[in-house]
């Protein structure tokens, strides 16, 4: 079955340029604590947690458009973990553990980067 893969594309970048912003806001936090004791790491958590909601909700997308063709191609990376980080975020903001977020940021996002940029280009091929 055929899809846009110049849509997918638009927003395997979109997820890209998110994933960059959520390791340079994560950048300065040496522990998890780092995000809780101060209002600017509290505001970078914020705006960590907005590109993680954004970046699951792109590969929601990702999946729809590709009728979960695309993401199973790549095994290496929990999608589904990822794509319910989102849910948790989204649906209870307020259960947020920065802990798990510090752990996203400093375990699991630099591997998801990699693999978008090889899905990338992939498909460019």
């Amino acid at each position: 079955m055929q899809y846009d893969k110049s849509l997918v594309l638009d927003i395997l970048y979109q997820i890209s340029d998110a994933t960059k912003i959520v390791q340079k806001r994560c950048s300065f936090a040496k522990t998890e604590d780092d995000f809780c004791n101060s209002e600017e790491g509290q505001e970078k958590l914020d705006g960590i947690c907005m590109k993680l909601i954004a970046i699951g909700e792109s590969l929601k997308n990702i999946d729809k458009i590709t009728h979960k063709n695309l993401l199973i191609k790549y095994p290496n990376v929990p999608w589904k973990e990822i794509k319910g980080i989102r849910d948790i975020l989204s649906h209870h903001y307020f259960d947020l553990d920065a802990n798990i977020i510090y752990e996203i940021c400093t375990t699991h996002i630099d591997n998801l980067l990699i693999t978008i940029n090889m899905m990338i280009n992939d498909l460019k091929e």
